[in-house]
């Protein structure tokens, strides 16, 4: 292949499928690929795959039929499937795999060209074994975010929590840190070249764990490391396990001004009998505890939370529970779903899907009206606060306006000033959305 050929990479799922996107991005162009943003005008179309919900496959399996009719007026197109769909192609596609030239896994991006090469000369380029010790450490991603402001930085792969609803463990493997060294000087690059904020990834950031010379590095320690970089640049991670939160954690994030007040602290459910069934390895007064403790140690930090709806076996009180627990919580903010059966799981394998279509809607109408009116009332109480904000860039609604995030990682849209994206400003809120805060900039 001439290396002056284009690919098109889009991504779907989480924040690590973003991440790798920008990984794959680094391994093409350092070979001499050139990115293009029109799938009309590629050579090789990558799809950058997720697992983790039925819905997140039926995205991929619509878009196939799209790229399959740029095939057909361009024979010579080559389809790539990527990421955690990769090893289940057959299984998850039909006969839509027949679309593809090359599948490769999420351990799999440094032998993307190689792969290419062994499309083109027809043989079967096909790349999915997990590796017990890849992390791309040394590999530089092209940033693909071009706000210049904010980016993301991978420090583990892989999961061995084993939620019996979750396939995680089995398309990404098992757990490896990066070497901390590695990701504080990605963050010192990150920010010489204007960056203000990095969030930290990992499937659970709280089990990082990297042994250097000087003795083990936790994620506590890679914290304060990273947090040591610059005062100016902001720090996030997602996300944690509550198992995995202890006080010492908390007192770090407290500790540094520049490490953001924002915690996202999955429950999936407020129903210890449904916790057992997902194997989340806490009950609903352990979860209750370590809110409690964020609150206490970090006072004014925000907590965000996962909840999955109509799980196997869960009864009516089970989802009250849920909801109950929401209350107590007040979360600002919710990522919420209804259930959906994933392949080689421990539910798919020996528990039943048995809460009807209608009642998994039913009852996720109720957690979401629930969230939206918990969110009214989290932004409710900013108003007239005045907050430190990163701005971010224009406000999509007006051209007369910016958008930034303040520490507790909520929205808010002011008028514009000489201050551009990268600097900070003070805005006061003055109104609110559920899901924005109205600021102005606050000059006392």
């Amino acid at each position: 292949m001439k290396k002056s050929k284009k690919f098109f990479l889009e991504t779907y799922g989480c924040q690590m499928n973003f991440s790798d996107s920008e990984i794959i991005t680094s391994v093409l162009t350092r070979q001499g690929y050139d990115q293009t943003t029109d799938p009309g005008q590629a050579d090789i179309v990558f799809i950058n795959t997720c697992s983790i919900r039925e819905n997140a496959e039926e995205r991929v399996r619509k878009r196939l039929q799209y790229f399959k009719s740029l095939k057909k007026r361009n024979p010579a197109l080559m389809i790539g499937l990527l990421g955690c769909m990769a090893d289940r192609t057959k299984t998850a596609l039909g006969n839509d795999e027949q679309l593809l030239d090359l599948v490769a896994g999420p351990d799999s991006y440094r032998d993307l060209p190689f792969l290419i090469e062994q499309a083109i000369s027809g043989q079967k380029a096909i790349h999915t074994i997990l590796s017990a010790d890849e992390t791309y450490a040394d590999i530089t991603p092209v940033r693909l975010d071009l706000n210049g402001v904010t980016a993301f930085i991978s420090i583990m792969r892989g999961c061995e929590n084993y939620c019996s609803y979750c396939v995680v463990p089995f398309t990404r493997g098992r757990e490896r840190s990066r070497d901390a060294g590695s990701i504080v000087a990605e963050t010192h690059d990150l920010f010489n070249q204007g960056y203000r904020e990095v969030t930290l990834l990992g499937q659970n950031v709280n089990s990082y764990q990297w042994m250097s010379p000087g003795g083990k590095v936790d994620f506590a320690n890679l914290l304060e490391q990273v947090a040591g970089v610059d005062p100016l640049m902001r720090i996030r991670f997602a996300t944690s396990h509550p198992k995995d939160i202890p006080d010492a954690l908390l007192h770090v994030i407290a500790k540094h001004d520049n490490i953001c007040k924002s915690i996202h602290l999955p429950a999936q459910s407020g129903s210890n009998h449904i916790l057992k069934l997902m194997n989340r390895n806490y009950t609903r007064e352990q979860y209750m505890d370590r809110i409690r403790a964020i609150r206490d140690i970090i006072p004014g930090c925000s907590v965000s939370t996962d909840i999955i709806t109509g799980f196997c076996d869960e009864t009516e009180e089970d989802h009250q529970q849920t909801l109950s627990l929401m209350e107590w919580a007040k979360y600002d903010f919710a990522y919420m779903f209804k259930y959906s059966e994933r392949p080689r799981t421990q539910a798919a394998e020996t528990m039943k899907d048995n809460i009807a279509e209608p009642v998994k809607k039913r009852r996720l109408n109720e957690i979401i009206d629930l969230q939206q009116k918990l969110s009214f009332e989290s932004n409710k109480r900013d108003l007239g606060k005045i907050f430190t904000t990163l701005i971010e860039g224009e406000s999509k609604r007006s051209k007369w306006h910016h958008f930034g995030r303040n520490s507790q990682n909520k929205v808010i849209v002011f008028p514009k000033t000489e201050a551009g994206p990268g600097n900070y400003i003070n805005a006061r809120v003055v109104n609110f959305t559920s899901a924005t805060l109205l600021g102005e900039i606050a000059t006392a």
